[in-house]
């Protein structure tokens, strides 16, 4: 993830390509010295048009993480701390969660149109609710513990006690499950734009590359290989990256799962 990251940040300085300028010329060619990934059927450079389309999903998943981070621990605690929120707020999440994700997506950017902008806000309507129950959850289980009764006692505001005492000690599981939802929303926007309600067609993206190499599998295997290669593993590794803040942050999971490996193994 970080060599990705760090090539699509410096690509305007490696590629020599325009990554929307055709060159019927050269389409179709192979991956090659001068066009490391080969060219598509307009002559475009692929690996040029897939950091580019890097870039993109970047954006996307770190902007839909942090305002779905954000909204959702906000409805989560207010949920959980206040009893007369917890049915509106709740019953709006599970409405939400009620539709599959990507139709929901699909329904919500067939009303605002193809922008990368639309893409975030589509997103973000959609992993909220994953995030506002997981804060719920812990915050529930954590409101009554002794120290957060005690604070209470002593006299301390509801937004003091909240982002105090209840906040760092439900971060964990939140952290998680961003990267988990950075992962969701890059993969959901390559799916927007591979089925046309992403962002705009020219667009250089893992899912537009996608969709126009379809058709071309037969006779130009890269044009679609290498941006799926390079979702894959961006993919993959933030689900790696998640795995491994859950077994550095919460010591009690990681024992409880060597346990289970050495029964396992015995």
């Amino acid at each position: 993830m970080a060599v990705v990251g760090i090539l699509s940040a410096l690509v305007p300085v490696l590629s020599p390509y325009d990554p929307l300028r055709a060159d019927p010329a050269i389409r179709l060619q192979p991956p090659s010295a001068a066009h490391w990934l080969g060219t598509d059927d307009l002559g475009r450079d692929v690996l040029t048009r897939a950091l580019y389309g890097a870039r993109v999903s970047f954006a996307v998943g770190a902007a839909v993480t942090l305002v779905t981070a954000l909204g959702g621990t906000l409805l989560g605690l207010v949920a959980a701390y206040y009893a007369r929120a917890d049915g509106i707020v709740m019953r709006l999440m599970d409405g939400l969660m009620a539709f599959p994700s990507i139709l929901l997506a699909i329904g919500i950017m067939a009303s605002l149109g193809p922008s990368g902008l639309n893409v975030i806000m589509a997103l973000t309507a959609v992993y909220t609710p994953l995030v506002a129950r997981l804060a719920r959850g812990a915050t529930l289980v954590t409101a009554p513990l002794p120290y957060v009764e005690a604070a209470r006692m002593l006299g301390a505001s509801d937004a003091r006690i909240l982002g105090r005492h209840v906040l760092p000690n439900i971060l964990t599981p939140l952290v998680v499950q961003c990267t988990f939802t950075a992962a969701l929303a890059i993969i959901s926007e390559a799916s927007l734009s591979f089925l046309g309600a992403g962002v705009p067609p020219q667009t250089p993206t893992w899912g537009n590359m996608l969709r126009d190499g379809q058709r071309l599998l037969s006779r130009a295997w890269w044009v679609s290989v290498f941006p799926g290669t390079g979702l894959f593993l961006t993919v993959l590794s933030l689900n790696l990256l998640g795995d491994a803040l859950r077994d550095a942050l919460d010591p009690r999971a990681r024992t409880l799962m060597s346990g289970l490996d050495r029964r396992e193994s015995g």
